[in-house]
C-alpha cells in the first residue's frame, strides 16, 4: 500500500492503509485543526528535523488502562511518602521541553521538534494536551504531556530527572482519568519499558473501534484541577 501524500484538506486515508510499520501519511501541516482531525481517527505525528511530517497509525497500538497501571514496591513507596509533589498544567513548556531534551527509554534521539513544540503548545492553550508534573524542593524533576479527547488520553512522552519522578505523574494520571471513568490511555508504540508498566497490545482494529466509542463522551476541556489527580 502506498504512503499517502497530504494535501491542503483536513482528510487522511484510513488508518487500515498503513503500512506494515503503521506509517500512513507524509506532508501536511501542524495546524490545531489537523492534529485534531488526526487524533480523532487514531492517527499520530512522528518525524524528524531532517524529514517531512509523517503520519502514523500502528498495528498494534499499546494501551493502559486507567487504574490498571502496575506500581513496583518502589514507586508505591514514593507515592506513600509523597516524595513528589504532582502538579498539573502549571508547566506545559517546561514538561514538552524536558521530553525534547530526554528521549524515551529505549530511544537514541528525540522526535519533538521545534514545530512540535509549537504546535502542541497550541494545542495547550486550547484546552485539548494536557502536563502532569513531579515537583521536589520546588524544582521540576518529571512530568508527562499528551491531548485529550472524549474518553481518551492519549500519552505524548515523559521525562524522569529524578528516580520515580515520570512514573509518579503516570500513576497520578492512570488514578485520575479513573476517577473520571476515562477508557483508556494510548502509549502508541510497544515497548518492554510501557510493558513493565502494565501497558498492553491491542489491535488497532479493536483501539479504532474503542476510540469511536470514547470520542461520543465530552471533551474534558481547559486546564484540570490537581485534586483529581492526587490521592
Amino acid at each position: 500500500m502506498p504512503v499517502y501524500q497530504l494535501g491542503p484538506e483536513l482528510v487522511f486515508p484510513p488508518p487500515e492503509w498503513s503500512e506494515p510499520d503503521g506509517l500512513l501519511a507524509v506532508g501536511g501541516d501542524l495546524s490545531l485543526e489537523r492534529l485534531l482531525a488526526a487524533y480523532s481517527q487514531g492517527i499520530f505525528p512522528w518525524y524528524s528535523e531532517e524529514s517531512d511530517i509523517l503520519w502514523w497509525s500502528p498495528d498494534p497500538r499499546m494501551v493502559l488502562k486507567p487504574g490498571k497501571m502496575h506500581v513496583s514496591r518502589s514507586l508505591a513507596k514514593a507515592i506513600r511518602q509523597e516524595r513528589f509533589q504532582v502538579r498539573v498544567d502549571s508547566a506545559f513548556s517546561q514538561v514538552i521541553r524536558h521530553c525534547a531534551d530526554n528521549p524515551r527509554p529505549g530511544r537514541q534521539s528525540t522526535w519533538i521538534t521545534d514545530d512540535m513544540l509549537q504546535a502542541y503548545g497550541r494545542l495547550h492553550q486550547a484546552g485539548f494536551a494536557h502536563s502532569l508534573e513531579a515537583w521536589q524542593d520546588g524544582r521540576l524533576q518529571g512530568g508527562l504531556y499528551g491531548v485529550s479527547l472524549g474518553g481518551m488520553f492519549f500519552g505524548e512522552s515523559m521525562f524522569s530527572l529524578a528516580s520515580d519522578a515520570s512514573k509518579v505523574t503516570l500513576a497520578a494520571l492512570s488514578r485520575g482519568l479513573q476517577k473520571w471513568g476515562f477508557d483508556l490511555i494510548d502509549c502508541q508504540v510497544p515497548s518492554p519499558h510501557l510493558k513493565s508498566l502494565g501497558c498492553r497490545e491491542m489491535s488497532r482494529r479493536r483501539f479504532l473501534k474503542r476510540l469511536r466509542q470514547s470520542l461520543q463522551r465530552p471533551t474534558r476541556k481547559g486546564p484540570w484541577p490537581e485534586k483529581r489527580f492526587n490521592p
